[in-house]
């Protein structure tokens, strides 16, 4: 599913159009549509998981609150691995390595830290590596 988002240009910025006539935008118009693709969240916070994993990752609540319980219940046992596990955890979850257990998305509450997960399929392009 895609969203349509509406951009402003900056004030000031001008554009010539395929006709070639010149158009000077104020700032306050919309000047292009730009198609971006919809995520998949179901209400995890990524505010939440850090925080939950650096204050009480030795409890294993991180790991409660983003659906794994088994992991939770033996980061709890162990005191998160004796300091270990939680250590690595809150490395995993603050890079967005770990994530919610329905495979949904975290919520981020502003634009741009959200991390895109890059995958080799049948359409890469794999260039040859030379030798020097």
């Amino acid at each position: 599913m895609i969203a349509w988002v509406e951009c402003l240009p900056a004030p000031n910025v001008s554009c010539r159009l395929s006709n070639g006539t010149e158009l000077k935008f104020s700032g306050s118009e919309v000047g292009f549509n730009k198609s971006i693709p919809c995520r998949n969240v179901s209400g995890y916070s990524y505010k939440v998981a850090v925080a939950l994993s650096l204050f009480l990752g030795w409890l294993g609540a991180d790991r409660f609150y983003l659906g794994y319980p088994a992991l939770g219940l033996l980061k709890f046992c162990t005191v998160g691995f004796c300091g270990i596990g939680s250590l690595v955890d809150f490395m995993l979850i603050s890079m967005q390595i770990v994530g919610p257990s329905d495979k949904s998305e975290y919520i981020v509450d502003y634009y741009g830290a959200r991390l895109t997960r890059l995958s080799i399929t049948n359409d890469t392009y794999r260039r040859t590596q030379t030798s020097p």
